[in-house]
């Protein structure tokens, strides 16, 4: 229960740096699964556990980069990181599905950060049997460019984006084990 609580405070804290800033929300959405919708099991580890295509607009002009947080805070030992992305180009516009997991995701494309599966990439939707889980994909625009090296984790990325989040998209879908 304490670890559901320590999230909205997080994220309240970024929201509120992007509301001060600049209200521009970003649309955030994937072909593969609708808000609020079930995230289909080929993007769990019940299934090829490859991540959804993403797509996105309305990022600000001034935006320099881009960074991308996937979590759960459903798990039972508190909010589980799935995906870390950063440096993401402010002209990129999607991901594609199945992104391989590699520091780099492409030349001059953004970094990779290690999620709660001590990996690099995406590690998707894996929860204990029992009730649903919910899952956010969450993208930030920002007004520079993380000085961070491949591997960093959500918390060293979070605290990067401090004071530079120009806006914000967020999708959540649930995953339910089978």
């Amino acid at each position: 229960m304490l670890a559901c609580g320590v999230l909205p405070l997080a994220m309240t804290s970024l929201s509120q740096a992007a509301e001060s800033t600049n209200k521009v929300a970003i649309n955030l959405s994937s072909s593969a699964f609708a808000e609020g919708a079930a995230i289909p099991q080929e993007y769990t580890c019940q299934g090829n556990d490859k991540s959804p295509p993403l797509k996105w607009s309305g990022v600000p002009s001034e935006t320099k980069s881009l960074a991308l947080i996937m979590d759960d805070p459903d798990a039972p030992m508190g909010t589980w990181v799935h995906w870390v992305l950063y440096d993401l180009p402010s002209s990129m516009t999607e991901l594609p599905e199945g992104l391989s997991a590699k520091e780099h995701i492409a030349a001059g494309s953004g970094k990779e950060g290690i999620n709660d599966f001590k990996r690099l990439g995406y590690g998707g939707p894996c929860p204990p049997a029992g009730k649903p889980h919910r899952y956010f994909f969450k993208l930030f625009a920002l007004d520079n460019t993380p000085d961070l090296k491949p591997g960093a984790k959500k918390k060293d990325l979070e605290r990067a984006m401090q004071k530079h989040i120009l806006a914000q998209g967020q999708l959540m879908a649930t995953y339910i084990r089978k």
